[in-house]
Parts: C-alpha cells; structure tokens; sequence
C-alpha cells in the first residue's frame, strides 16, 4: 500500500493518486488534521509481533503495517484539543504519538519527514548551495537592524523575506527600497532574511528520484510563458548532490536566470508545486512521482 499525508484539496496529491490507482496500485490518504478530534491511532508492541493503526470517524481504517511506501507530501498539523495550556500539552503529545507512528512504519519514504524538515532550513540550503556551485545571491540573515542596514547600502538593490518556519505571510518576498529601509529596525524582534534582488527569469526544477525536470518562465509568472528547459549538465549535477546531501527524492528548486545568463539559486522545497508548470510544457512529473511511488512499493 502506498500512503499519501496531505489535505484532501492539495490537487497534487490528488493528481498523484489518480495516476495511481489508473496502474492499479492501492493509495490512501491520510489527513493528520482530523487527529484527534475525528481520528484514532493505535499502536501496540509487545508480544509477539507489532501493530500500527489509524481510522477516522468516517468508518475508514488503515493498517499501516501494509504500508510500503509513503509520501510525505503537505501534511497538515494535528487539530489539538482544548485551549491555552491544555492545548500546547495535548498538540505536544499528538506530535510525538505521530513523530513515532512514522519511525516505525516499514516503508521507504518520499521523503523522509526528518530529513523535509531539516532541508527547509534557510541556512542549511544557501550553504549547500554555495558549497555546489549553485551561486545563491549574496544573503544575510540577522537580527541586527544595524547589520541589516549596512549590508543593505552595500548591495543597493535587495529582498527582504522571512525564514521559513515564520509562515506564508511572513515569507512573501519584498523589495527593500532606501525609502523602506526604516523597517528594518523591527528585526530585533525576529531574524530575517536580506538578499541580493537578481533580476531576470524564474528557472524551477522538479526533482523525483534521478530524474529532473526544468522549465523557465518569466519572473513571477507561469502558464503562456513558460519553457521546458536543459540544464547544464554541471547545473543537473550539483542539483542530484544537493538532494543527496539533503536526504531527498523529491522536491523543487528556483533559481533566478541573472541577465547575463548564469542560474542562481533561490531556494528548495521538498513539497514544491508543479502542476502549472506541467500542464503549460507538458513534461511528465506527476506520472514520474506516481511511478517513482509505484516502484516502492511493489
């Protein structure tokens, strides 16, 4: 059996699991924010053989021990009970029921959650990209108003973003004009990210096991603009060891085209988005990540 953890509206999971079940292989979804208010798990050792369980209110029940493989897609956090203290205690205890339920689960994994995890470190990506040659732009990421202000009259033209972990809100990418620079004395409060603006062509590269699929299209932007593309086959290569150095199958890089046509490296997301991507070149990445599944769990 191959498991999916993910929303039941996240449309590539969706789009993944129809590939799936046109080859005939089985694949249930699992939806960690119905755990615990409208889903159990039950997990027994001892004696003599193990059991992992998990059904929902729905009726529906999966035998995780028939599990093979696993795709650690988009999964939502546990809903949690109750409020304030009680709260964080039962999120904490959710967590780490479920942070073991995965451990010992006999499956190979796409990817594994440890490893997702720690390759969303901002950090840790610019500094694997460098040591790759992946040229990332010039970064800083600090508290310091002070740090942030002088790297900023150095560079003259950058971004400002959150780190990863601080959401979507706080990760939108912003333009840092001379005007603006006065936010920057809010940083005290919380790090962030100041970087190189590099102008030019988004490049994204979905990766699923050691095929890579690259496509270029002008910057913010996707669909009547967008071109499958060839990389470098030095480019490819440092891309295949980043993923390896990261722990990961799957996932999806951006770079920047700079205009005089070198590729930068912006960042990697091991749960990227490709459809749109997909459907405007005509590339083949869902059936590839549908058969990369297939082949695990055979």
């Amino acid at each position: 059996m191959i498991l999916i953890l993910s929303a039941p509206a996240d449309p590539h999971a969706r789009a993944v699991i129809d590939r799936l079940d046109r080859r005939g292989a089985a694949a249930r979804m699992l939806d960690l924010s119905q755990f615990p208010k409208a889903a159990r798990l039950a997990l027994r050792y001892g004696g003599s053989r193990s059991h992992l369980g998990y059904g929902d209110d729905s009726g529906a029940v999966i035998d995780l021990d028939r599990v093979r493989a696993a795709w650690w897609r988009s999964p939502a956090s546990s809903g949690g009970v109750g409020a304030g203290t009680l709260a964080a205690r039962c999120a904490a205890r959710c967590d780490e029921a479920v942070a073991g339920m995965w451990l010992a689960m006999d499956a190979q994994w796409i990817n594994p959650p440890a490893h997702d995890a720690a390759a969303r470190r901002d950090s840790w990506q610019l500094r694997l990209a460098a040591d790759l040659g992946l040229n990332p732009p010039q970064t800083l990421i600090t508290n310091c108003p002070q740090t942030a202000r002088a790297f900023a009259e150095q560079i003259g033209d950058v971004v400002c973003k959150g780190l990863a972990g601080q959401g979507r809100a706080a990760r939108r990418t912003r333009r840092l004009r001379a005007a603006g620079w006065r936010r920057l004395d809010s940083l005290h409060q919380a790090p962030a990210i100041l970087q190189e603006r590099i102008p030019g062509r988004d490049v994204c590269v979905t990766v699923i096991g050691e095929r890579a699929f690259a496509a270029e299209t002008a910057a913010g932007r996707e669909g009547g603009g967008t071109r499958a593309l060839t990389l470098p086959e030095a480019v490819e290569t440092a891309v295949h060891a980043m993923l390896a150095r990261l722990g990961l199958i799957h996932a999806t890089l951006r770079f920047r085209r700079a205009t005089d046509g070198s590729l930068r490296f912006l960042d990697i997301d091991p749960a990227g988005s490709w459809l749109g991507v997909e459907e405007a070149t005509g590339q083949p990445i869902t059936q590839a990540v549908a058969d990369h599944l297939a082949g695990m769990a055979p």
